[in-house]
């Protein structure tokens, strides 16, 4: 995976599909793999989710570099067909991370439409930040493990009802992540009022550090490290406060005094309103994933 991201600019798979890898899953998924004929090194994997009735299974899937332009890719991709087929009902979600065109175009020969377009914005940390207005009766304090989890997820599920991954997180999707060595309670602000009601949050992340993982095998990162909005919500009954910016405002300017240059955030392209709320803080357009959808 390292080696496939390092080529194209973009992990090949999603960080729900390497915790999953690294901790497990609730719920079994199947892994294809490609091995090579002589060494039987693993040269390609593709992942595949069976469990979700409403949107149908997804896949994900990485070629390492060296091994790309021999079909291993297609027959990953079909091979994770024929488990939809065999164990849902035949409808395939496909992701491509970077949107690279080797992987549209195999996509659509395999008869597979684009669907969904998960965009990465990034923005200077050294550029001018706003000061963090919060309206008034309302605090920011740091998230507490293990005392938070609950209501964190209440509002997380009312924020993303309608999101197809993020409002369907679990306790143990959240400890999985508070198990992580990126994770400091520090950088996960809570939004709340007198009472102590949570309203909304900002959890921010740093990729590029180095850290000792817990399960060991994890080789320090070469990049620069770089801040993440890593997941922003707002409980829709707060929504006339209008937290969105303030909170938004609040996990950069905790990142900017880590002393990090830069900060990225994942956004779907149909999100409009978040879109224009992070153009109109300064963030860019950096890349694309997609995902393709087989329909039957």
């Amino acid at each position: 995976m390292r080696a496939a991201g390092d080529t194209d600019g973009a992990l090949p798979l999603s960080e729900h599909v390497v915790l999953h890898l690294r901790h497990g899953g609730e719920a079994p998924a199947v892994h294809l793999l490609a091995l090579d004929p002589v060494s039987r090194q693993i040269i390609g994997y593709a992942h595949v989710d069976t469990t979700d009735a409403v949107e149908g299974a997804s896949a994900e899937l990485v070629v390492h570099p060296l091994h790309r332009r021999r079909g291993l890719g297609r027959a990953l991709v079909t091979a994770a067909m024929a488990v939809a087929d065999e164990r849902a009902d035949g409808r395939l979600r496909l992701w491509a991370h970077g949107d690279h065109p080797s992987a549209s175009a195999l996509a659509i020969r395999l008869g597979f439409d684009r669907a969904r377009v998960l965009l990465q914005l990034r923005r200077s940390l050294f550029a001018p930040l706003d000061e963090v207005a919060l309206p008034d009766g309302v605090r920011l304090r740091a998230f507490r493990p293990g005392e938070d989890d609950d209501a964190w997820l209440a509002v997380n599920s009312a924020a993303f009802a309608d999101h197809p991954e993020q409002g369907k997180w679990t306790l143990e999707d959240l400890r999985a992540r508070l198990r992580e060595p990126w994770f400091e309670a520090a950088g996960f602000l809570l939004a709340e009022d007198e009472d102590g009601r949570l309203l909304g949050f900002h959890w921010t992340k740093v990729h590029g550090e180095e850290h000792t993982h817990p399960h060991g095998g994890e080789e320090p990162h070469a990049h620069e490290p770089i801040g993440e909005v890593y997941v922003l919500g707002v409980d829709p009954q707060a929504q006339a406060r209008r937290l969105g910016r303030a909170l938004t405002l609040a996990g950069l300017w905790h990142l900017r005094n880590r002393g990090l240059a830069q900060v990225m955030l994942y956004v779907d392209e149909s999100n409009t309103r978040a879109v224009a709320l992070y153009q109109r803080l300064g963030f860019v357009r950096w890349s694309n994933d997609v995902s393709f959808q087989r329909t039957l």
